[in-house]
């Protein structure tokens, strides 16, 4: 039998076929079918094409390979192939409307995977989060990643929409974008707040609960629309349900809608717009050349967007795993309402407003209104000038209008017109309803079992935490003595005790006598009547938030 390398032995057509092989050049092969395979994948970017454009590369063929994806490919027809450079300058839109983008995307991905593990009911919706936090994997990161970008998109909104009225690019041709961007921004707030009841938790059942009674304040239809929210008078499975399908189903859809028509208006019809100066300031001819230059998407600002999303992206993870925390607080009790209950912090202007006047005014009609006069601005400013110069005025109320909402907003807050007793007030800020608060995060280790008392104990040399923290409570009880009328011989304790062998109970007391007419209130006894305030904490060992 003949051997492989004799060649002679074989047929002579099998000769001529083997020796094709052994001389074939198999790389060259290999290469060509793996840039074949790209071009189809790509649109026409052949593998040194792709090369090219990482490196920030000219084009390798002539015409340019790189138009070919805008007619080939669905996702970069939507996209114009070039943009004027000013257009690009990061200073000049600061990319908040990409970022807009980009956290909406993330909050379809986490909020579609959150989905799964969640049944919009009373009786589930609570065990479910606590199931998503303890058993589901990486569930506890992706609902404080869906949380994060919950956040990020309304400030990622609201300060694009600022931006967007700062430098004037809502003026003529882009009207109708700005109504647009108006429409989407009611919708990022709309849904953050659609998605705040869905915890089922205090938190959650008392700020949509604030937020929904602004509804029944409408002069007309109010009673109407708070039932349509509710579901019923009260917040329950109706209302959680309503909740679930807006915050899941018909905002996004509505979002959608209106993002497609908002970056069609900017990317097919009239581009992002230049600073003002270069189309109406004085600038040198070469530096407006320079900036009215053709800048291609590929490879300039696709490369530019894909480091932004890994910055951005990196940016959020490591947020989700430091420091940054979706609260759940305890679960939703109708019939308990906890101190210092708020809005949610991008609705605090408006509960700010309402404690300046009649509900109906300050928290239907003055919001209305505030938003109608948004949508006009386009029709209202008929500068045709967007240089700042020529625009003090427009650009002077837009910032008062941003002060404004930041003292709306504080005065939004339990701590601006809002008196508290000060022994709840106290015990409030040691030890919040929900939330952690200075006591909890000391933890079970954190805290000395004993009696301490406001008027016998003294600050040791060497203070641990502890010691500090009881000794801003000393101060304080001390400070509200003095400054409250009618209270005398204010005073508290702590009294810390081993409840469990895992478990420490720390049970606050202040005691203070009553004072009328500039005299001790007495009691049949005639002794000092004495009144109290107490609250217990518990704080077990092996708890990772305190209780």
């Amino acid at each position: 039998m003949a051997s492989f390398g004799d060649l002679r032995a074989l047929p002579g057509e099998a000769q001529r076929k083997l020796q094709e092989l052994l001389h074939r050049d198999w790389e060259a092969q290999a290469r060509g079918k793996v840039d074949e395979t790209t071009r189809a994948v790509t649109g026409g970017l052949s593998v040194e094409e792709l090369r090219a454009i990482f490196r920030g590369d000219p084009p390798t063929e002539k015409p340019n390979p790189r138009y070919k994806l805008f007619t080939k490919s669905f996702l970069f027809h939507i996209r114009p192939r070039y943009y004027q450079r000013g257009s690009t300058w990061f200073t000049h839109t600061f990319r908040l409307g990409w970022l807009s983008a980009f956290t909406f995307f993330i909050e379809v991905i986490t909020g579609v995977i959150l989905m799964i593990f969640y049944a919009p009911t009373p009786g589930r919706a609570y065990g479910d989060m606590l199931n998503i936090l303890s058993n589901v994997p990486f569930g506890r990161f992706m609902r404080d990643l869906h949380r994060l970008g919950a956040e990020m998109m309304v400030i990622a909104v609201a300060l694009h929409m600022l931006r967007v009225y700062l430098t004037g690019a809502y003026k003529h041709p882009r009207q109708f974008t700005w109504l647009t961007g108006v429409v989407l921004l009611l919708s990022t707030l709309l849904l953050s707040f659609s998605g705040y009841l869905l915890p089922w938790d205090q938190l959650a059942y008392w700020a949509v609960t604030i937020g929904t009674s602004m509804a029944d304040k409408a002069p007309v239809g109010g009673r109407e629309a708070n039932l349509l929210l509710r579901g019923a008078p009260d917040i329950g499975a109706g209302g959680l349900l309503r909740f679930y399908l807006l915050h899941v189903l018909f905002v996004p859809l509505l979002a959608i809608l209106f993002i497609s028509i908002h970056y069609y208006k900017v990317s097919r019809e009239h581009s992002i717009s230049l600073p003002a100066v270069i189309d109406e300031g004085e600038m040198d001819e070469d530096k407006r050349k320079f900036a009215k230059e053709r800048v291609d998407l590929i490879p300039d600002l696709m490369t530019h967007e894909l480091f932004l999303t890994v910055l951005v992206t990196a940016v959020m993870i490591l947020s989700v795993v430091t420091w940054f925390h979706a609260p759940l607080e305890h679960h939703a009790d109708p019939f308990v309402t906890p101190l210092d209950t708020e809005a949610p912090w991008y609705f605090l202007w408006i509960q700010g407003m309402l404690k300046l006047g009649d509900p109906t005014i300050m928290g239907v009609i003055l919001p209305t209104l505030i938003f109608a006069l948004l949508f006009a601005v386009p029709y209202i400013d008929r500068n045709p000038s967007r240089l700042g110069k020529n625009r003090k005025v427009a650009i002077a109320m837009g910032i008062l209008s941003v002060m404004a909402l930041v003292i709306l907003s504080y005065m939004g807050t339990p701590h601006w017109g809002i008196v508290t007793p000060p022994a709840p007030r106290i015990l409030q800020d040691i030890a919040p309803q929900e939330g952690l608060g200075p006591l909890r995060e000391l933890g079970y280790e954190g805290v000395q079992v004993g009696t301490f008392e406001t008027d016998s104990w003294t600050l040791p040399p060497s203070p641990a935490e502890f010691d500090r923290l009881f000794a801003q409570f000393q101060a304080r009880v001390r400070e509200a003595g003095e400054q409250t009328p009618g209270v005398a011989n204010m005073k508290g304790d702590w009294n810390v005790e081993q409840w469990q062998p895992t478990m420490r109970r720390v049970l606050m007391t202040i005691r203070w006598n009553k004072v009328e007419n500039g005299q001790i209130v007495t009691g049949a006894d005639g002794n000092p009547v004495v009144d109290q305030y107490s609250k217990a904490v518990y704080l077990h060992k092996d708890a990772s938030r305190g209780e």
